[in-house]
Protein backbone atom coordinates (compact mmCIF):
# COMPACT_ATOMS: atom_id res chain seq x y z
CA UNK A 1 0.00 0.00 0.00
CA UNK A 2 0.77 3.51 -0.48
CA UNK A 3 1.44 5.03 2.78
CA UNK A 4 0.41 8.12 3.93
CA UNK A 5 3.26 11.09 5.14
CA UNK A 6 2.92 13.80 7.43
CA UNK A 7 5.05 16.66 8.28
CA UNK A 8 7.36 16.26 11.64
CA UNK A 9 6.84 18.80 14.03
CA UNK A 10 10.03 21.03 12.81
CA UNK A 11 10.10 24.21 10.19
CA UNK A 12 11.03 21.90 7.20
CA UNK A 13 7.92 22.54 6.32
CA UNK A 14 6.47 25.80 7.30
CA UNK A 15 7.61 28.51 9.87
CA UNK A 16 8.48 27.08 13.29
CA UNK A 17 6.31 27.58 16.31
CA UNK A 18 7.75 26.83 19.96
CA UNK A 19 5.75 23.85 20.11
CA UNK A 20 7.28 22.73 16.70
CA UNK A 21 10.67 22.40 17.37
CA UNK A 22 12.13 19.47 19.32
CA UNK A 23 15.08 21.61 20.92
CA UNK A 24 14.62 25.34 21.88
CA UNK A 25 17.51 26.53 21.98
CA UNK A 26 17.28 30.42 21.55
CA UNK A 27 18.09 31.94 24.40
CA UNK A 28 19.00 29.27 26.52
CA UNK A 29 22.70 30.08 25.47
CA UNK A 30 23.26 33.55 26.12
CA UNK A 31 26.18 35.41 24.68
CA UNK A 32 29.40 35.58 27.42
CA UNK A 33 28.99 39.02 29.18
CA UNK A 34 32.13 41.01 28.30
CA UNK A 35 33.43 43.05 32.46
CA UNK A 36 33.61 40.61 35.27
CA UNK A 37 30.83 42.82 37.07
CA UNK A 38 28.73 42.36 33.88
CA UNK A 39 29.12 38.56 33.92
CA UNK A 40 28.07 38.18 37.07
CA UNK A 41 25.03 40.07 36.49
CA UNK A 42 24.17 38.47 33.86
CA UNK A 43 24.54 35.22 35.96
CA UNK A 44 22.32 36.56 38.57
CA UNK A 45 19.79 37.64 36.02
CA UNK A 46 19.50 34.34 34.43
CA UNK A 47 19.32 32.63 38.19
CA UNK A 48 16.49 35.34 38.29
CA UNK A 49 15.03 34.19 34.98
CA UNK A 50 14.56 30.51 36.34
CA UNK A 51 11.92 31.72 39.12
CA UNK A 52 10.51 35.07 38.40
CA UNK A 53 10.96 36.17 34.34
CA UNK A 54 9.10 39.03 35.23
CA UNK A 55 11.27 40.31 38.04
CA UNK A 56 13.94 39.64 35.95
CA UNK A 57 12.96 41.99 33.29
CA UNK A 58 12.71 44.88 35.69
CA UNK A 59 16.33 44.21 36.39
CA UNK A 60 17.24 44.20 33.27
CA UNK A 61 15.55 47.15 32.62
CA UNK A 62 17.21 48.89 35.71
CA UNK A 63 20.54 47.82 34.33
CA UNK A 64 19.96 48.92 30.80
CA UNK A 65 19.53 52.43 32.08
CA UNK A 66 22.56 52.20 34.16
CA UNK A 67 24.05 51.91 31.20
CA UNK A 68 24.10 48.27 30.55
CA UNK A 69 24.43 47.91 27.10
CA UNK A 70 23.74 44.96 25.51
CA UNK A 71 24.41 42.80 28.36
CA UNK A 72 21.82 44.15 29.88
CA UNK A 73 19.62 43.86 26.68
CA UNK A 74 20.37 40.19 26.68
CA UNK A 75 18.81 39.73 30.38
CA UNK A 76 15.60 41.38 29.07
CA UNK A 77 16.07 38.67 25.73
CA UNK A 78 16.19 35.59 27.78
CA UNK A 79 13.55 36.80 30.09
CA UNK A 80 10.90 37.54 27.03
CA UNK A 81 11.97 34.16 26.04
CA UNK A 82 11.29 32.36 29.42
CA UNK A 83 7.38 33.91 28.78
CA UNK A 84 7.72 32.91 25.38
CA UNK A 85 7.19 36.46 24.19
CA UNK A 86 9.32 35.26 21.13
CA UNK A 87 8.88 38.94 19.17
CA UNK A 88 10.20 40.73 22.41
CA UNK A 89 12.85 38.59 23.00
CA UNK A 90 13.73 38.90 19.24
CA UNK A 91 13.92 42.48 19.48
CA UNK A 92 15.87 42.43 22.82
CA UNK A 93 18.38 40.48 21.22
CA UNK A 94 18.46 42.30 17.98
CA UNK A 95 18.99 45.28 20.21
CA UNK A 96 21.91 43.65 22.03
CA UNK A 97 23.57 43.08 19.32
CA UNK A 98 23.45 46.83 17.42
CA UNK A 99 24.78 47.85 21.42
CA UNK A 100 27.56 45.47 20.90
CA UNK A 101 28.41 46.50 17.46
CA UNK A 102 28.63 50.21 18.29
CA UNK A 103 31.07 48.81 20.97
CA UNK A 104 32.97 46.88 18.54
CA UNK A 105 32.44 43.47 20.57
CA UNK A 106 32.09 40.36 18.44
CA UNK A 107 29.54 39.14 20.63
CA UNK A 108 27.17 41.27 18.19
CA UNK A 109 27.08 37.55 16.32
CA UNK A 110 26.02 35.62 18.84
CA UNK A 111 23.40 38.32 19.59
CA UNK A 112 22.07 38.31 15.87
CA UNK A 113 22.13 34.45 16.06
CA UNK A 114 19.82 34.29 19.05
CA UNK A 115 16.96 37.13 17.50
CA UNK A 116 17.34 34.55 14.85
CA UNK A 117 16.27 32.14 16.45
CA UNK A 118 13.54 33.85 18.78
CA UNK A 119 11.87 35.25 15.44
CA UNK A 120 11.44 31.71 13.88
CA UNK A 121 10.18 30.66 17.00
CA UNK A 122 7.72 34.08 16.73
CA UNK A 123 7.27 32.35 13.42
CA UNK A 124 8.42 35.23 10.96
CA UNK A 125 10.99 33.28 9.13
CA UNK A 126 11.70 36.62 6.88
CA UNK A 127 12.96 38.18 10.15
CA UNK A 128 15.24 35.59 11.39
CA UNK A 129 16.58 35.42 8.10
CA UNK A 130 18.12 38.69 8.20
CA UNK A 131 19.14 38.25 11.94
CA UNK A 132 21.16 35.02 10.68
CA UNK A 133 22.34 36.63 7.83
CA UNK A 134 24.39 39.16 10.38
CA UNK A 135 25.07 36.66 12.57
CA UNK A 136 26.94 34.95 9.78
CA UNK A 137 28.58 37.86 8.02
CA UNK A 138 30.06 39.23 10.67
CA UNK A 139 32.24 36.30 10.72
CA UNK A 140 33.09 35.60 14.47
CA UNK A 141 31.10 32.28 15.33
CA UNK A 142 32.88 28.78 15.93
CA UNK A 143 32.25 25.74 16.54
CA UNK A 144 28.58 24.89 17.84
CA UNK A 145 27.46 28.28 17.38
CA UNK A 146 28.43 28.41 14.07
CA UNK A 147 26.31 25.18 13.45
CA UNK A 148 23.54 25.93 15.10
CA UNK A 149 23.26 29.40 13.60
CA UNK A 150 23.51 27.72 9.93
CA UNK A 151 20.76 24.99 10.57
CA UNK A 152 18.61 28.00 11.46
CA UNK A 153 19.27 29.94 8.65
CA UNK A 154 18.51 27.00 6.64
CA UNK A 155 14.98 26.63 8.40
CA UNK A 156 14.47 29.85 7.54
CA UNK A 157 15.71 29.21 3.99
CA UNK A 158 12.87 25.98 4.14
CA UNK A 159 10.31 28.49 4.68
CA UNK A 160 11.30 30.97 1.53
CA UNK A 161 11.09 27.81 -0.11
CA UNK A 162 14.86 27.81 -1.43
CA UNK A 163 15.73 23.99 -0.62
CA UNK A 164 18.59 24.19 -2.30
CA UNK A 165 20.68 26.87 -0.47
CA UNK A 166 19.22 24.93 3.27
CA UNK A 167 20.85 21.68 1.80
CA UNK A 168 24.14 24.06 1.46
CA UNK A 169 23.84 25.45 5.27
CA UNK A 170 22.66 21.55 6.67
CA UNK A 171 25.62 20.16 5.14
CA UNK A 172 28.06 22.99 6.69
CA UNK A 173 26.15 22.97 10.01
CA UNK A 174 27.04 19.19 10.12
CA UNK A 175 30.69 19.91 10.53
CA UNK A 176 30.75 22.08 13.21
CA UNK A 177 27.15 20.55 15.25
CA UNK A 178 27.14 16.85 13.97
CA UNK A 179 26.73 16.17 17.43
CA UNK A 180 23.25 17.67 17.24
CA UNK A 181 20.81 15.15 16.77
CA UNK A 182 18.58 18.11 15.75
CA UNK A 183 20.96 18.73 12.65
CA UNK A 184 20.80 15.47 11.48
CA UNK A 185 16.92 15.17 12.12
CA UNK A 186 16.41 18.81 10.07
CA UNK A 187 18.75 17.14 7.09
CA UNK A 188 16.98 13.69 7.15
CA UNK A 189 13.97 15.75 6.70
CA UNK A 190 15.23 18.07 4.14
CA UNK A 191 16.34 14.70 2.10
CA UNK A 192 13.12 13.56 2.13
CA UNK A 193 11.31 16.30 1.18
CA UNK A 194 14.24 16.99 -1.90
CA UNK A 195 13.66 13.09 -3.03
CA UNK A 196 16.68 11.49 -1.88
CA UNK A 197 15.60 8.85 -0.15
CA UNK A 198 19.17 7.18 0.81
CA UNK A 199 20.38 10.50 2.01
CA UNK A 200 17.02 10.68 4.35
CA UNK A 201 17.47 6.83 5.55
CA UNK A 202 21.13 7.72 6.21
CA UNK A 203 20.85 10.73 8.25
CA UNK A 204 17.84 9.63 10.28
CA UNK A 205 20.30 6.76 11.76
CA UNK A 206 22.07 9.45 12.83
CA UNK A 207 19.60 11.17 14.46
CA UNK A 208 18.35 7.91 16.17
CA UNK A 209 21.72 7.28 17.54
CA UNK A 210 21.63 10.53 19.06
CA UNK A 211 18.44 10.72 20.03
CA UNK A 212 16.37 7.90 20.44
CA UNK A 213 14.12 9.00 22.88
CA UNK A 214 13.10 12.30 20.94
CA UNK A 215 9.11 11.68 19.73
CA UNK A 216 10.07 13.98 16.48
CA UNK A 217 12.99 11.80 15.72
CA UNK A 218 10.43 8.95 15.80
CA UNK A 219 8.17 10.83 13.72
CA UNK A 220 10.37 11.52 10.76
CA UNK A 221 11.63 7.68 10.89
CA UNK A 222 7.91 6.40 10.29
CA UNK A 223 8.21 9.32 7.03
CA UNK A 224 10.95 8.01 5.70
CA UNK A 225 10.05 4.72 6.02
CA UNK A 226 6.82 4.92 4.57
CA UNK A 227 8.54 6.66 1.70
CA UNK A 228 10.47 3.77 1.52
CA UNK A 229 7.51 1.58 1.52
CA UNK A 230 8.68 0.19 5.07
CA UNK A 231 5.19 -0.36 6.39
CA UNK A 232 5.74 -2.60 9.16
CA UNK A 233 8.93 0.47 10.52
CA UNK A 234 6.61 3.24 9.75
CA UNK A 235 4.01 1.57 12.20
CA UNK A 236 6.62 0.84 14.34
CA UNK A 237 8.31 4.58 14.01
CA UNK A 238 4.93 6.19 14.25
CA UNK A 239 3.59 4.52 17.50
CA UNK A 240 6.97 4.98 19.69
CA UNK A 241 6.51 9.01 18.24
CA UNK A 242 3.17 8.68 20.01
CA UNK A 243 4.16 6.77 23.20
CA UNK A 244 7.20 9.29 23.78
CA UNK A 245 5.12 12.34 23.71
CA UNK A 246 1.72 11.87 24.80
CA UNK A 247 -1.06 14.94 23.73
CA UNK A 248 1.89 16.79 21.96
CA UNK A 249 1.55 18.04 18.08
CA UNK A 250 4.01 15.51 17.10
CA UNK A 251 1.67 12.41 19.30
CA UNK A 252 -1.23 13.71 17.43
CA UNK A 253 0.83 14.14 13.46
CA UNK A 254 1.98 10.14 14.25
CA UNK A 255 -1.90 8.78 15.47
CA UNK A 256 -3.06 10.42 12.47
CA UNK A 257 -0.44 8.31 10.45
CA UNK A 258 -1.38 5.26 12.38
CA UNK A 259 -4.96 5.78 11.43
CA UNK A 260 -4.95 4.67 7.90
CA UNK A 261 -3.98 0.80 8.88
CA UNK A 262 -7.49 0.98 10.78
CA UNK A 263 -9.60 -1.41 9.34
CA UNK A 264 -12.32 0.53 7.19
CA UNK A 265 -15.69 0.93 8.36
CA UNK A 266 -18.78 -1.25 7.45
Amino acid sequence: MILMLLAPALLLSQAASPAAKPAARPAAKPAAAGPADDATRLQRCIATIATDPVAARAEAGRWRMAGGGAAARDCGGLAFAAEKNWAAAAAEFESAARDAQLAHDDRAATYWAQGGNAWLAAGDATKARTALDSALTAGTLTGLQLGEARLDHARALVAADDLASARTDIDLALTTAGDDPLAWLLSATLARRMGNLPRARGDIAEALKRSPDDASVQLEAGNIAARDGDETRARAAWAEAARLAPDTPTARNAIAALRQFDPPKP
